[in-house]
């Protein structure tokens, strides 16, 4: 990767970042109840990781000097 990147690509990774993480615990409870023992995992929507699955964010297009 790029030693500088963009505060466009900066946003689009730090925005993945967060959104891969598990449900927060008070979501089973108010989802299923009380009683029921569950991982938080389970209501994660997005279950991406950095090795699997990558996120397609283009790189910036270098336009070349004419010399």
């Amino acid at each position: 990767m790029a030693r500088y990147k963009s505060i466009s690509k900066k946003m689009k990774f730090a925005k993945a970042g967060r959104r891969t993480k598990w449900a927060p615990f008070w979501t089973i409870f108010k989802a299923f109840g009380k009683g029921k023992r569950m991982h938080p995992a389970r209501l994660t929507t997005m279950k991406r990781s950095w090795r699997r699955t990558k996120l397609k964010i283009k790189p910036r297009r270098i336009t070349r000097s004419l010399r």
